[in-house]
């Protein structure tokens, strides 16, 4: 008898049918679907998965590479293969049927798919190859590089030509490149990705990526190209390190291409094509193109039909330098989603400020570029420039881009409609200004395209506070804005970096907005490439400009990270893969604070960056983290059986804890320093023993007092402060510091136009205008770490610590402040969770749905369970439910999967 469920969202590594990867094995995981809205705590009691080298095998139901059989087991995320070795290139098709609580046993689910990448340096034939000189011979006056960023280069065209004598019945394209690339095989564009190969230490290690080209080729001639361009490998990123704005070369000094295409014919023979010393190489229109400078494109140099086959190679293609493998480097398949485009924007109004000067207002900070439709006379110079604000007089605000020029230039070849959109640059703006455009442009003369890490999304919220919605929509253009390949500070200023500091407060918020597991997974490699050799993690990863090991805050990443992703998806893997590293990074702390106080190796020391009027001392704070760190560390190992690790990071963590009280707090709970920052730490890394945490507490909610109710933390304190608040039983101060417009506060920011998260509280203010431009982000996420205590405890979507990756769901929402109701929904990795309430009356309504293959515990805000109605029913007496305990202002309920009505009714 078959059951009414079924497994759906089949993916492996965190992907939906990933085409090469190298994960040995992989983990695959699923949700359960069910046919019946009423039906409530379905839970799968078994599993069979079958894995098929071919996708005719699997309809025939052959596991020829690995048939579980029937596992009784209710895991369905963070399976591993447990098959056949798996070799380079080979496809995998796969389904899974599951067993419900009755033992009945549902239909197979759709067929899905994986294919394994090249596993082994030596599965690459191909070469290095490239152009030596990359200045363009046709330089003119106007198209000159941008002078204060030196070492501009063009891109260089390459391509090469291949008789296929067969047909073609499988091609799989590998592809890196020391810079960026975009490929082509027959005059269309291969792939949906920007700026692969992605950013890591190339020193150390390179992605590749994997398409399937089959259908681009044919029997006969066929032409493959590829476009390069510097990228994070030789072009500008980063602040200047020396004044003279020489910010680029960080890792070499030309870029060059990695390609390999493999192609199986009908008749199964195969052949291979690499790039080698065939190649030719030519430079085209891209004068230059650059994160930071942006990118110029002569149209009158086009290289016409170049990536075709019926097209002549001229003379002016050049032979390639060739460079070999070096087996120290580390190619690796890339294990997140590429950048790619995922929405485009219209601009709101355009308005002409000078005679041919245009400013345009896309009507949302974002971080991408426009598409441009123009029409003119050849060699027409059109220019495009991007910023995030205006000057009062309405042009646009530069100087806080400091080195990064954010233009594009455009001329025209004079052949009728054109259009320019640039290959390897992306800017970060809310208003671009239009020079040179022939006539009279309109709002459809450009359009925004918004481009970031495909991160799926998987929240939103919504509540009766118009200005809270707002401030969830800049949280999340802030974290597309600034996760492209790593978790960038800022989109737009000459830096963009992976600051660590940033990344630690903000990952538990982006969990909840988008799916960043696979994201992390890639950045955490980064993190350890990055680890200086005495166990030192880094303030940036990938590590560059900024060359000094973690201050207080931003090293501690690489323990806070890994265990977020733990938290938020239930992966061990991320923990075993990088357990010695975070080891060297404790040790590394201890061995030079011998009497567990980080006084000594804080390096950059930034404290609590950008916080208002308040000094948190550093010393305390980096000595807060350490013990945070400890505590983690303790839980990380029992998470992944190391018994003896874990008691020992436990003794250290008590001992960091009675460091901590005993130099920095007195027996009133006063702790040193009095800011809102010192506390929240102490608070919230549990370093406080219990009979001082109801002082300390009271302490920070009179230093909110002091500041007229309104918060003073900077990077560091603000994701925790509202947590903490709420946590110690003050949510009404949470939600007071929510609610505030006046400065500093979120709603301030808003209250001035932001659509992003701005980088500093008083990035700009009614009585000083602009900030210091020399660091003055207006789309930086770091302050929106708020988004977490918005989805935990205002909508109450938690996951358990105990049951990580929301296999046990707490929801326990709290209600506060001016809001009658609230709305939220995150897709877990085990299905969708929605969370809502609204207040009717004197009534309290809650509805929750909570995903197949789950159990929730519900922490409803009532003194007697006698209050609480599920349905017509009382509560513990509703189907699904079970009381657990009654707490002395909440009531505890256990429930299974489905939908349930709660009414908390009033005394």
């Amino acid at each position: 008898m078959t059951t009414n469920i079924l497994p759906v969202l089949l993916r492996c590594e965190y992907l939906i049918n990933p085409l090469g990867i190298d994960a040995t094995p992989p983990r695959l995981s699923w949700q359960i679907e069910t046919t019946s809205s009423t039906q409530r705590a379905i839970k799968q009691s078994a599993y069979q998965i079958l894995v098929s080298s071919t996708e005719s095998g699997l309809v025939e139901g052959k596991g020829d590479l690995w048939d579980s059989g029937k596992i009784l087991s209710s895991q369905s995320s963070q399976l591993v293969y447990d098959g056949a070795s798996l070799t380079s290139g080979q496809p995998c098709w796969w389904k899974v049927r599951v067993w419900d609580a009755q033992d009945e046993v549902s239909d197979f689910s759709a067929p899905a798919r994986w294919e394994m990448g090249l596993l082994a340096q030596a599965d690459w034939q191909a070469q290095w190859i490239g152009l030596q000189a990359t200045t363009p011979a046709y330089e003119a006056a106007d198209v000159q590089p941008i002078q204060e960023l030196p070492g501009l280069q063009a891109s260089p065209y390459l391509h090469t030509s291949a008789t296929l004598e067969r047909t073609v019945q499988k091609a799989r394209l590998y592809v890196t490149a020391k810079g960026v690339y975009e490929v082509h095989i027959n005059g269309q564009r291969v792939g949906d990705a920007y700026f692969a190969p992605g950013w890591t230490d190339y020193h150390k290690r390179i992605q590749y990526q994997s398409y399937d080209v089959t259908t681009l080729l044919h029997q006969g001639e066929n032409r493959i190209g590829a476009i390069l361009g510097t990228g994070w490998y030789c072009g500008h990123v980063g602040f200047w390190i020396d004044g003279k704005g020489n910010n680029y070369k960080h890792y070499g000094t030309e870029p060059r291409l990695l390609l390999q295409l493999q192609i199986e014919y009908s008749d199964g023979s195969s052949q291979t094509i690499v790039s080698d010393d065939s190649w030719r190489g030519a430079l085209g229109p891209i004068v230059f193109s650059d994160f930071l400078a942006g990118e110029t494109y002569d149209a009158r140099h086009e290289l016409i039909d170049w990536d075709l086959p019926t097209s002549i190679t001229a003379s002016d293609w050049q032979p390639v330098l060739v460079e070999e493998l070096d087996p120290a480097l580390q190619l690796s398949a890339q294990p997140d989603q590429p950048v790619r485009v995922t929405e485009s924007i219209t601009p709101q109004s355009i308005s002409e400020i000078s005679p041919g000067i245009f400013i345009y207002d896309m009507g949302q900070n974002m971080v991408g570029w426009v598409r441009l439709q123009v029409e003119g006379p050849a060699g027409t110079r059109v220019q495009l420039r991007f910023v995030e604000m205006l000057n009062p007089d309405g042009t646009i605000y530069t100087t806080n881009l400091r080195s990064s020029r954010q233009t594009d230039t455009y001329i025209l070849k004079g052949q009728g409609q054109e259009v320019f959109e640039p290959h390897f640059t992306f800017h970060g703006f809310r208003y671009v200004e239009l020079i040179g455009y022939p006539g009279k442009p309109t709002l459809e003369t450009i359009t925004g395209l918004v481009a970031h890490s495909d991160t799926p999304p998987t929240a939103t919220f919504e509540c009766s506070n118009p200005m809270v919605n707002q401030l969830q929509k800049n949280i999340v253009w802030g974290q597309r804005g600034n996760f492209i390949s790593v978790p960038t500070d800022c989109p737009q200023r000459d830096e963009r970096l992976g600051w660590m500091g940033d990344a630690q407060i903000f990952v538990h918020t982006a969990c909840y907005n988008m799916d960043v597991s696979a994201f992390f997974t890639k950045w955490m490699r980064d993190v350890v490439d990055a680890q200086a050799a005495d166990g030192g993690f880094p303030d940036v990863a990938p590590r560059i400009v900024v060359s000094t090991n973690g201050a207080p805050a931003w090293g501690d990443a690489g323990i806070i990270v890994p265990w977020t992703i733990y938290q938020m998806y239930g992966d061990t893997r991320i923990l075993v893969e990088h357990y010695e590293a975070m080891k060297r990074w404790l040790d590394y702390l201890q061995e030079a604070n011998p009497e567990l106080l980080w006084k000594n190796k804080r390096n950059n020391d930034y404290g609590d960056w950008l916080s208002i009027a308040a000094d948190t001392p550093k010393e305390l704070l980096g000595t807060a983290y350490f013990g945070y760190d400890a505590l983690l560390m303790s839980r990380i190992a029992r998470a992944i059986g190391r018994e003896a690790d874990a008691a020992k990071y436990q003794r250290l963590f008590s001992a960091i804890g009675e460091a901590f009280t005993k130099a920095y707090v007195d027996e009133e709970g006063h702790i040193s320093g009095g800011t809102q920052t010192g506390y929240v730490v102490a608070l919230q890394m549990q370093l406080l023993p219990e009979h001082l945490r109801p002082l300390a507490a009271r302490q920070l909610v009179r230093e909110i007092e002091k500041k007229d109710g309104h918060l003073s933390t900077g990077f560091v304190g603000v994701g925790y402060l509202c947590p903490v608040l709420t946590n110690c039983g003050y949510s009404d101060v949470a939600f007071q510091l929510l609610n505030n417009e006046t400065f500093p506060s979120w709603g301030y920011s808003i209250k001035h136009g932001a659509t992003t998260i701005w980088e500093r509280w008083d990035g700009w203010t009614t009585d000083k205008g602009f900030q210091n431009p020399a660091m003055n982000s207006f789309n930086h996420y770091s302050l929106g770490s708020v988004g977490q205590w918005l989805f935990q405890y205002v909508a109450g979507i938690g996951a358990d610590p105990e049951q990580p990756g929301y296999q046990h769901i707490q929801l326990r929402p709290y209600m506060g402040g001016d809001l009658s109701y609230v709305r939220a929904e995150f897709a877990s990795i085990h299905g969708k969770i929605s969370s809502a309430w609204r207040i009717e009356g004197d009534t309290l309504i809650y509805e929750v749905t909570i995903p197949a293959n789950t159990t929730a515990t519900v922490a409803l805000p009532a003194s007697a369970s006698e209050q609480v109605l599920e349905g017509e029913l009382p509560a513990a007496q509703a189907e699904g439910v079970a009381l657990v305990q009654e707490e002395e202002d909440r009531v505890l309920f256990e429930i299974g999967s489905g939908t349930y009505h709660f009414q908390v009714r009033a005394n």
